[in-house]
């Protein structure tokens, strides 16, 4: 690659914030704060708002929503599409 046109790629540590969760991983963002990571050495950190750490699809304390009774409430409203093919 050429270094005049790309951006440095390096170590970043990405913390969620609200769980504190930690992970390092190699990225071009880049910032001013740094952390001391558990190898010793020190790398720039970034915090999130989400992560998997966080994310309720990942932590599986997502809600599940009532398809059936928003069904039934909208073929009640509209009626069925049986009743509009006749």
């Amino acid at each position: 690659m050429k270094s005049t046109i790309h951006p440095a790629y390096g170590p970043v540590v990405f913390r969620d914030r609200a769980t504190g969760d930690a992970f390092l991983t190699r990225s071009t963002l880049t910032t001013d704060r740094t952390t001391e990571w558990t190898d010793g050495r020190t790398y720039p950190v970034l915090d999130v708002e989400i992560s998997s750490a966080s994310h309720p699809f990942y932590t599986g304390t997502q809600r599940v929503l009532d398809t059936t009774g928003r069904v039934e409430r909208f073929r009640r409203r509209y009626g069925s599409a049986d009743a509009a093919a006749r």
